[in-house]
């Protein structure tokens, strides 16, 4: 068996606990454009019923203690973009039964944005250009070093759930400006849909995607191909800020003294798990 993801702008954009989501008054939202995730985690689930945990891993990434508390390990993270090969494990190596849902827990992506940077020192402003984005959703994460695109952010420490780097990428001539951003979005903002949180909760902090298969996925011990894992998640405006001018714009500045408008959400909005 082998996984691999898709990033589908069309997707339903869901809330946590897996109904339709709008954008929330003062608020704007965009769908990035993906170049790859990690996960931290991959769970096959009987049924509605099963506790995190209690189904069958099919994969966790390395971890560490370097930066003081337990966290993903971000040197060693797996990365793939939509269609290439995350993983493979043997199907002699998963346990026989019935699975009717999948758990995710998404540790890291890497997408572009549009945005605006404004009141440059003689260019004034500068609109619908684009940065890269290196978000990270997991738990708690220990990250060395992180190249968004070009340039190199040191972090040498754990970081907790929505932290971001963002690097711009301006065209010639205004490339001389291009700079590079780190922040942290509010504990608790992170989107993390899961349907089952009344029979079957995740932690809180964690970005553990919950989705059920479109038909049950049966491994009887028996098989004689192998098996493709989708997991297709939903990018529908899941890149999410503070909309201070009402633009439905992401605004950045150049004066060095307007605050930027605040990155607050970062989740995938959704997961529709197939198999062939």
């Amino acid at each position: 068996m082998h996984a691999q993801f898709k990033f589908d702008p069309n997707q339903a954009r869901l809330n946590n606990i897996g109904q339709p989501a709008s954008i929330p008054a003062g608020h704007a939202a965009q769908t990035p454009t993906f170049h790859a995730m990690s996960v931290h985690y991959l769970e096959l689930a009987p049924n509605a019923l099963t506790l995190l945990g209690q189904g069958a891993v099919l994969y966790k990434a390395a971890e560490t203690t370097k930066g003081g508390d337990n966290a993903i390990d971000f040197d060693q993270a797996d990365k793939a973009g939509e269609n290439e090969k995350f993983f493979t494990i043997p199907l002699k190596n998963v346990p026989p039964g019935t699975y009717e849902w999948v758990r995710a827990s998404v540790a890291y992506q890497n997408y572009d944005v549009q945005f605006n940077i404004n009141n440059l020192p003689v260019f004034g402003d500068l609109l619908h250009q684009k940065g890269a984005v290196a978000s990270f959703v997991g738990f708690n994460t220990y990250i060395s070093t992180l190249q968004p695109r070009e340039k190199t952010l040191t972090v040498n420490d754990d970081k907790k759930q929505g932290f971001w780097a963002f690097e711009t990428n301006l065209s010639a001539p205004y490339n001389i400006f291009n700079a590079l951003y780190s922040g942290q979005a509010p504990a608790g903002a992170t989107t993390v849909v899961n349907p089952l949180f009344l029979s079957s909760p995740i932690p809180q902090g964690s970005c553990v995607v919950t989705g059920k298969f479109d038909r049950p996925l049966v491994i009887t011990g028996a098989e004689t191909s192998d098996i493709t894992l989708t997991l297709s998640f939903s990018i529908n405006n899941s890149f999410e800020w503070i909309d201070d001018n009402g633009n439905g714009e992401l605004d950045l500045y150049g004066d060095g003294v307007t605050p930027a408008e605040k990155i607050t959400d970062m989740g995938l909005r959704g997961l529709l798990p197939n198999w062939e």
